[in-house]
């Protein structure tokens, strides 16, 4: 048996977007730039899929703008800040993905004033902090907080923190690739300057993403070159990429809460699960609608079995990931588990679901497990 519960990582593509995806892999291929009929067709598709992100944002088609990846939108919002627009400090949690806490260490370098939030057991950021933070310093700052950690799925309150922000004049940015699809978003309600999302967390492809940047901020390009992007982004278009996102995100807008309610009733499913059959179980994060409902942190006690948890799964043939990453017989933390002080003498494996999972895999993953502890 076959089992993927890494979708936190990447989702299969749905079939239907690789449907929407194939003729601009084959007989659409135009450039987008061309003035001719083939570049007209892929132009207008392009568009076609930006209308979808605004409309799902409630943002204007101008504060859409399509990139490689997260990372990539991450990035261009965190280094255009400083270049762009000023910004000589910026504040972000401890927690943060490596594509920001990287980006923040380069910045750190050339002399950009760098802060983190810690977090409490749970991963989440304390807001009197945050608004104390903001309230000693009058240099201008970006605060980049991710919506939901893609460890333990933990999620922050990013109303809240927009709020907060404003009220000290601080950019926002949330990194919200995984939450992007999965939940509502009102950027005409949140108080947010720069958002970011990727199509492979949501049965999309991978190699395209997309960042809302706020009609009030206005940045550089992030890549010189053509005009593409409205002059933001240089580079012939992924084409194909686009739809897909377009497609893709479409996709569970239409079906969201059929969706939510299948993917929710696993994780609680596997809890009970787990439970019930593991004396010695334990969570990271939170396990509750604060939580992302496709995403389950489990805390396993440490044997010869789970020292090596993640290659015995997979030779049962469950893909999962760890919260930790096993090396010639030793266990290094993640920046996660050591932030959230995650216990030493357990081994942590993350199990994320999709559409495509059911309860027989689970049961499946479970009896796995229990042989292992």
């Amino acid at each position: 048996m076959k089992v993927y519960f890494d979708n936190a990582a990447t989702t299969k593509i749905h079939e239907s977007v690789l449907a929407e995806m194939m003729p601009f892999l084959t007989d659409n291929f135009g450039n987008p730039s061309s003035i001719h009929e083939y570049g007209r067709k892929a132009k207008s598709a392009i568009e076609k899929s930006r209308k979808i992100v605004a409309r799902y944002l409630n943002a204007s088609t101008a504060e859409i703008f399509f990139t490689s990846c997260g990372t990539e939108s991450n990035n261009m919002v965190i280094k255009e800040a400083i270049y762009s627009l000023g910004v000589k400090r910026i504040i972000a949690s401890s927690i943060e993905h490596h594509c920001v806490l990287h980006s923040l260490d380069t910045m750190k370098e050339r002399g950009v004033k760098v802060e983190l939030l810690s977090v409490n057991t749970f991963g989440e950021i304390n807001l009197d902090e945050l608004e104390q933070m903001l309230a000693t310093s009058t240099e201008k700052t970006l605060v980049s907080i991710m919506n939901a950690n893609n460890e333990i799925g933990t999620i922050n309150d990013i109303v809240a923190i927009g709020e907060i922000c404003k009220t000290h004049q601080a950019l926002f940015h949330s990194d919200s690739v995984q939450t992007i699809a999965h939940y509502t978003f009102d950027v005409q309600k949140n108080s947010i300057d720069f958002l970011s999302g990727s199509a492979h967390k949501f049965h999309g492809p991978k190699g395209i993403g997309f960042v809302y940047i706020n009609s009030t901020n206005t940045l550089h390009p992030f890549i010189d070159g053509g005009a593409q992007e409205r002059n933001m982004r240089a580079g012939t278009e992924n084409v194909a990429g686009i739809i897909g996102l377009g497609t893709a995100l479409e996709l569970w807008m239409n079906n969201l809460d059929e969706y939510k309610t299948q993917i929710s009733s696993l994780k609680v499913y596997m809890i009970g699960r787990l439970k019930h059959e593991i004396s010695d179980i334990a969570f990271n994060g939170r396990t509750d609608d604060k939580s992302l409902y496709h995403v389950l942190s489990v805390s396993l006690p440490a044997n010869n079995k789970t020292d090596l948890l993640l290659f015995n799964l997979d030779i049962k043939g469950i893909c999962a990931s760890g919260g930790s990453a096993c090396a010639s017989g030793s266990v290094q933390a993640s920046h996660v588990m050591e932030a959230i002080n995650a216990p030493l003498d357990r081994r942590t494996v993350r199990f994320s679901f999709s559409i495509f999972n059911t309860k027989e895999e689970i049961d499946f993953a479970v009896e796995c497990l229990k042989e292992m502890v």
